[in-house]
């Protein structure tokens, strides 16, 4: 569920620590905007395609937050607070991914377990990461509300499929 810190740079990962690097969990609070942060992240606004390999392994999972958390709040007024931008932080390009986590380990070190910010590509809804060592697997209950996997042939790709088709995005099979 977590990821101990494996693959390249993220927005607010990886977030090294005293004790080695803290594993993390993204999620969003709608399935569009969990599927515009991920697998869209770095599909043009303007649309293109996505091949098989990019979406097939994927899939859509509901959870449910087992007790309050602590977030930072990168948006809205929490981002006026501290004299930044979304443009400066959480609508940026992976080139500044360097400086984007620097604000991960301060929100880690003030003691939230985690990060709320307004998804840039899907702006309807808020994107969250979790800091695996302050926010425990129990914490999070998975529910039966997800969409489930995104391989063709299956119900979430006819939800993928159609959400695409309206971002004008095309999923390529072969």
């Amino acid at each position: 569920m977590f990821n101990p810190g494996h693959g390249g740079p993220t927005r607010f990962a990886p977030i090294v620590t005293a004790a080695g690097s803290a594993p993390t969990l993204y999620a969003a609070q709608s399935a569009e905007a969990a599927v515009c942060e991920t697998i869209l992240h770095d599909v043009p606004l303007t649309g293109g395609s996505l091949a098989l390999g990019a979406y097939a392994s994927h899939f859509d999972t509901s959870l449910e937050v087992q007790r309050d958390l602590r977030l930072a709040k990168l948006m809205g007024d929490g981002l006026r607070r501290l004299s930044v931008t979304p443009q400066q932080l959480t609508a940026t390009n992976g080139d500044v991914y360097e400086r984007t986590v620097l604000w991960a380990e301060a929100a880690h070190t003030a003691g939230f377990d985690g990060i709320a910010w307004m998804s840039a590509r899907d702006n309807t809804a808020a994107a969250y990461v979790f800091f695996g060592d302050r926010v425990a697997q129990t914490d999070l209950a998975i529910t039966t509300d997800g969409i489930g996997p995104f391989a063709p042939g299956t119900r979430g790709f006819s939800w993928l499929s159609g959400y695409c088709a309206r971002v004008g995005v095309e999923l390529l099979v072969a």
